[in-house]
């Protein structure tokens, strides 16, 4: 759909001409260039320019409307008085493009790709962050570019992004588990079979849903011990506090609204704010409770470090029937797994292996790289094994402590895979 704009005069110029007092209407190249997590905006700031000058961008699109123009002696490139630029034409086709369900990659190509997007996420929503404590508006349009990046991710291989988002720093976990969530509520709304539209909706509610959290104190929300009583029912608040700040937004849609509200709710009618049960709990919120809550336990926060994959999937089952909806928790084990990517379990050789990727024949069959042997207690020369290849005569016998056999590099293990054996 165009975007009409009305009485505006868009000039494209070299970056290195851009000048404090422009207002900045889009940088052109790929979005994964960019060194903000915004793009409309005036340039107010010297360190502003020198970053899009150091990100390799050589134009932008100026609104000299809503800023300064370019000088005499500066020529624009291009200049449009017009209802739409040609770079919101081109934009517009590449988003199309992208929302067309990209084929699936091999692992090992999507997570360099994936951690090029942690990485600017990370900063993105630092960014957003920031802006919501110093009472700016939140920016829908680049929050919107940042699902679809996450999304696309999600859609090439569903383990990649979702796995590396979970290996975060307690320092980060605020920051990056609004990008985890976001990922898992886009590949459980997949594997619910909504629509695409409908899934970036849900991605976007879990990039959202704790906003509340920018306005909460520092000192609460990253306290290294058990919270008070009275500290818990400050960060209660942050809920409310989200969707407020989402309202006076006016820029995201009723999903958006509902899952920041109503994610702590449960089945049973004992979470809150509202104390909702049952059918009274949209479809959304039951999803953004199933995901913001794994993606809390397996990670590590400044107060504990995460459980095992696995091991948060076995936990969550003994609470589902008051927390969670059963078709909805299914679907969520069905998308990352009974054995979720990280996890490390016990082969029937004896043998310890971490899960590397999910497969698509079978949820108890999963491609894992063996590296240690029980009967010898060391470590062995890793090897990639997919257990639902014909033939495989190896099976996982359960889900194992890495603690128990001193191993500390599990994660690293993990995320240095590089492919499967035949």
């Amino acid at each position: 759909m165009l975007t009409i704009k009305h009485d505006a005069v868009l000039k494209k110029i070299q970056a290195k001409n851009l000048q404090l007092g422009m207002h900045l209407h889009e940088l052109c190249g790929s979005w994964m260039d960019h060194p903000f997590w915004r793009s409309k905006f005036i340039l107010t700031d010297p360190d502003e320019i020198k970053r899009i000058l150091a990100s390799g961008i050589t134009e932008a699109w100026i609104d000299v409307d809503k800023g300064l123009d370019v000088s005499a002696e500066t020529p624009a490139v291009s200049q449009v008085a017009v209802e739409q630029s040609a770079t919101e034409v081109l934009m517009e086709a590449e988003v199309a493009q992208r929302m067309k369900s990209p084929g699936p990659v091999e692992m090992s190509d999507e997570l360099r790709q994936a951690a090029m997007i942690c990485a600017k996420a990370r900063r993105a929503v630092i960014s957003m962050f920031q802006e919501v404590r110093m009472g700016n508006a939140i920016n829908a349009d680049a929050v919107g570019e940042l699902v679809e990046e996450i999304s696309s991710s999600v859609m090439r291989n569903p383990g990649a992004l979702i796995s590396l988002a979970r290996i975060k720093s307690a320092d980060d976990y605020t920051y990056m588990h609004s990008v985890a969530v976001c990922a898992l509520m886009v590949s459980l709304g997949r594997q619910l079979n909504l629509d695409e539209k409908t899934v970036r909706e849900a991605g976007m509610a879990g990039l959202l849903h704790d906003l509340g959290k920018s306005v909460m104190p520092m000192a609460v929300l990253n306290k290294p011990g058990k919270l008070t009583d009275f500290e818990f029912d400050v960060i209660k608040r942050h809920p409310a506090e989200g969707h407020r700040l989402l309202v006076e937004s006016n820029s995201v849609s009723a999903i958006v609204l509902d899952v920041c509200l109503h994610h702590h709710e449960k089945i049973d009618g004992s979470g809150y704010p509202d104390r909702l049960a049952g059918d009274a709990i949209s479809l959304f919120a039951k999803m953004g409770a199933v995901c913001d809550v794994y993606d809390a336990i397996t990670s590590n926060r400044p107060y504990k470090a995460g459980w095992d994959p696995a091991e948060s999937i076995r936990k969550m089952t003994e609470w589902s029937k008051s927390h969670f909806d059963e078709r909805v928790f299914q679907a969520f084990i069905k998308s990352i797994g009974i054995y979720p990517n990280g996890s490390l379990v016990k082969l029937s050789s004896g043998r310890l292996a971490v899960v590397i990727e999910q497969s698509e024949k079978s949820l108890l069959a999963p491609r894992v790289k063996v590296f240690f042997s029980t009967k010898s207690q060391t470590c062995i020369v890793p090897e990639m094994l997919d257990l639902s290849r014909p033939g495989s005569t190896e099976k996982i016998v359960g889900r194992e402590d890495a603690a128990k056999w001193g191993i500390t590099n599990l994660d690293a293990l993990w995320a240095s895979q590089s492919g499967v054996s035949n």
